[in-house]
């Protein structure tokens, strides 16, 4: 009990003690009479009404019982604002690979034996400038102010793109991340002049060359180059256009990344490869003459490189 109620209770006790005493008759009226037992009954029913109605009136001058208060709860705080805005969504490569602008130099106009690096590019269906055998309008093409996405060196016939040539494409290449595809098949006569800075960039020298197509084995079989968009299966046959100085065998060397994706010996090595890419994707290198196998086999692998390498450009330029 609480200490108001103590009180209440001790000043309703003396109350009824009051009343007792007040109302006793004087006189009359014995403990044994039944006058005093009516008398004592009536006033012990008067007491117990008072009382009860002092006891309610004590109760309703209480303050009404409060609840509790539950603790205050936690709140979530607000997520915070990001420091750095969201990267932007990398654009679709394969959209910007359908858009690109490429430059071919292919030299296999005047032989009458088709022109399979065009035959690629259109079955890619791609836009791109070709200036067949002519090396002036090549060198035109490239001295304009034109972006291009990839720039082709299809010199298999023998008349070459050498000297100064080579000097403006490594410029596009290392200063405008430009993709390039060279078949080159006269490495012999040109590694020392400067192609030099595009073999060195790449991370491969001149070893020796070779007179005659023979089998090519692929030294990465699950390596893009082979697998992407179409499944190429290894150079084993060939059919023989050129009767001599028909390649060129490479070897790592250098200060770049390359890496040697084919050669003439069935289990890869450091040296005696005819295919290499390198720069990041960006570049491939083929030593090997592509009318000395078989156009089917050929056309796949040129889209291939073009995708492989236009591929490269792209997610260079994003980062």
């Amino acid at each position: 009990m609480t200490t108001k109620g103590k009180k209440i209770g001790a000043a309703f006790v003396l109350f009824l003690f009051f009343l007792l005493a007040c109302n006793l008759p004087s006189g009359s009226a014995t403990a044994d009479s039944p006058d005093f037992e009516a008398t004592k009954g009536s006033l012990e029913l008067e007491a117990t009404s008072m009382a009860l109605q002092m006891t309610q009136s004590a109760l309703n001058a209480q303050p009404a019982a409060q609840p509790t208060p539950l603790p205050p709860q936690p709140t979530s705080a607000p997520p915070e604002s990001p420091s750095q805005p969201p990267p932007t969504p990398t654009q679709d490569v394969e959209a910007l690979i359908r858009s690109a602008n490429v430059l071919v130099y292919e030299n296999m106009d005047e032989y009458g034996v088709g022109m399979w690096i065009q035959d690629a590019l259109d079955m890619m269906g791609l836009k791109y400038t070709q200036t067949g055998s002519y090396s002036g309008r090549f060198m035109e093409y490239l001295n304009s102010g034109t972006k291009y996405d990839l720039i082709i060196v299809g010199a298999e016939g023998k008349d070459k793109i050498s000297g100064e040539f080579w000097d403006v494409i490594n410029t596009r290449v290392t200063r405008d991340k430009v993709a390039l595809i060279a078949e080159i098949w006269y490495l012999d006569r040109e590694a020392s002049g400067p192609i030099s800075k595009i073999l060195s960039g790449c991370g491969i020298r001149y070893q020796k060359d070779y007179n005659l197509a023979d089998s090519i084995y692929w030294w990465e079989p699950t390596h893009p180059v082979f697998n992407e968009p179409n499944t190429v299966l290894p150079l084993l046959h060939y059919n023989r256009y050129w009767s001599n100085q028909t390649g060129d065998q490479i070897r790592l060397g250098g200060s770049g990344d390359a890496v040697l994706l084919a050669g003439l010996a069935a289990q890869k090595s450091s040296q005696e490869a005819v295919l290499a890419t390198c720069y990041g994707g960006r570049v491939i290198i083929q030593t090997f003459s592509d009318h000395d196998y078989n156009q089917a086999d050929i056309l796949p692998l040129w889209e291939n490189y073009i995708h492989y390498t236009l591929k490269n450009h792209f997610l260079s330029l994003q980062k």
